[in-house]
């Protein structure tokens, strides 16, 4: 006898259902909190009821002008109101927002224009010489629209047919939005760095932008009515989708044009910022900074670091400040971070340099992800808890992306055997965390030996005298390869290449030890990572 399914007939409605997006945070955040403040820029104060209402009319006036479902919308301006209001707009529409890299050369922005098929680009105008220099290699460019920053205090000259507040204008303020058709249409293009090659086009869905929005508050126990200053940029990762968090939490946008260390505390101590997002290289800013300007934050400050393991250095130094600093870790294919190291309150009990062991790690996956572990690459199978055996982190679950666009074959490979494929190597720790080893290209191969670069990277950044390093592998003769270090001075410092190789090997296995040091600044992409392919190239040829 065939069991009869008693639930069937009960199906999806307008009464049950509809589908996830982060404009629906815009809303309720609008309709809720309609004066509270969203957004703070200059003498800006713009409200949640205002933000709401300036979202729709720009929805509207990009329909009136074509702009329609599948189609893209791209920006090139700094973390400025006019962007942050593109996270909405577009996809209130249908339409795909591409927020581009702000330190692009024309040449990688043409192409991302022309593969995207962008029918508009609303360009700040610091970046109208290099906007200009790339539209003109398209044969059908976009539309420009120029933004006009009144915190923008350059002179460069119009190159749109409009700007962008004419555009609101010419919407409807009251325009009736709709939903995605389907939550798994596309919300937003995010390119890759593309250090080999053209970058690879990341895309995102609605459902994918609206869970992990959400798990970033939950995940970080962020409150209602945070003040959130925007360090990472919002071209990155959708500004790892904080850019819809902050709706689903009614909180304060504090925009800022330049990640500079002075606008920065400024910023916290005039506007009680409570959160921020960055890379490495912006919270060791603030550990550097002169105690005496820190000394205005009053309240407590919430940080995430992104990225491989944040040196043992940072981490002692954010406690030495008062900052509260969490490690998360993900890629632009998962959304931002998809993974966190979930804090225990056992923790606070340990010394100084077990604390740092713990809060260094990947962590855990987001409590929205359905699965990450790291598994053998050959056989497929999860590597055993035992922190030793080395094997690739991959995720699965609903903060992956749809795929890369246009690009089936990469696409394939990086879902395959059901997984999504990172390239970092790392272990499984025996309390189930995870811990990045290394990127597989970055991996030192040494007399058959793996050495890790990010482990000799977390002992330079203990040494008094760096600021920051970057290490590499160099070709040898009699080994294959051995470590290159490469290191920034803190200002005023000095040290020679013997005293930082003595250094290492009183901490590492001698075989570990850098056998080359370079003295000078870091190449770093517009996000804060060191650019470790030109350090390569550069080691290759000494």
């Amino acid at each position: 006898m065939s069991k009869t399914d008693h639930f069937a007939a009960l199906e999806k409605n307008a009464a049950n259902y509809s589908a996830l997006s982060p404009t629906s945070f815009l809303a309720w955040s609008g309709e809720v909190y309609p004066e509270r403040v969203a957004l703070v820029h200059g003498d800006l104060r713009q409200t949640w009821g205002e933000t709401y209402r300036r979202c729709r009319q720009l929805a509207s006036a990009l329909d009136k002008r074509g702009i329609g479902p599948g189609d893209t919308v791209a920006i090139m301006a700094p973390n400025i109101p006019a962007t942050y209001e593109m996270h909405f707009a577009p996809a209130m529409i249908g339409a795909v927002l591409n927020a581009l890299n702000v330190r692009l050369d024309a040449d990688t922005l043409a192409f991302m224009l022309e593969f995207g098929e962008a029918k508009m680009v609303m360009v700040d105008r610091a970046f109208a010489p290099v906007m200009s220099k790339a539209v003109a290699q398209l044969d059908s460019p976009p539309v420009i629209i120029d933004i006009d920053d009144p915190e923008y205090g350059g002179n460069e000259a119009a190159i749109g047919e409009t700007d962008y507040e004419s555009l609101v204008a010419e919407g409807d303020p009251d325009f009736a939005w709709r939903l995605p058709a389907d939550e798994w249409d596309a919300i937003s293009l995010n390119f890759t760095s593309g250090t080999t090659g053209n970058p690879k086009g990341v895309v995102y869905h609605h459902r994918g932008a609206y869970i992990n929005a959400m798990t970033n508050a939950m995940a970080w126990d962020m409150p209602t009515h945070a003040t959130y200053l925007w360090t990472l940029p919002m071209f990155h990762c959708n500004g790892w989708c904080f850019a819809w968090t902050l709706a689903a939490k009614a909180g304060t946008n504090v925009c800022l044009r330049e990640v500079v260390v002075d606008p920065i505390i400024n910023a916290m101590t005039t506007h009680g910022v409570t959160h921020y997002c960055g890379a490495p290289i912006v919270h060791s800013m603030l550990i550097n900074a002169d105690e005496s300007k820190l000394a205005g934050i009053d309240q407590t400050v919430y940080g995430l670091v992104a990225g491989a393991a944040p040196p043992a250095a940072m981490i002692e130094g954010m406690e030495r400040i008062g900052f509260r600093l969490t490690h998360v870790y993900g890629l632009t294919e998962t959304y931002g971070p998809a993974a966190l190291c979930a804090k225990h309150e056992a923790w606070d009990e340990l010394t100084l340099d077990e604390r740092v062991a713990k809060n260094g790690r990947q962590g855990v996956r987001y409590p929205t992800q359905a699965a990450l572990t790291v598994i053998d690459r050959e056989t497929g199978d999860e590597v055993p808890r035992d922190g030793e055996t080395m094997g690739e982190l991959v995720f699965a679950g609903n903060i992956v992306m749809k795929g890369y666009l246009k690009n089936e074959t990469a696409t394939a490979e990086a879902f395959a055997d059901g997984w999504y494929h990172t390239g970092d190597l790392g272990m499984i720790q025996p309390d189930g965390y995870i811990k990045i080893a290394d990127r597989a290209k970055d991996v030192i191969i040494s007399g058959g030996e793996n050495i890790s670069s990010l482990e000799i990277e977390s002992v330079l950044s203990r040494h008094p005298a760096i600021a920051s390093s970057a290490v590499v592998a160099r070709p040898d003769e009699k080994w294959g390869e051995t470590p290159c270090a490469f290191i920034q001075l803190r200002d005023g410092q000095t040290a020679t290449e013997d005293e930082i190789i003595a250094y290492c090997r009183e901490k590492l296995a001698h075989f570990k030890c850098p056998k080359t040091v370079v003295f000078g600044p870091l190449p770093t992409t517009s996000t804060g990572k060191v650019q470790k392919f030109e350090l390569r190239s550069s080691a290759e040829k000494l």
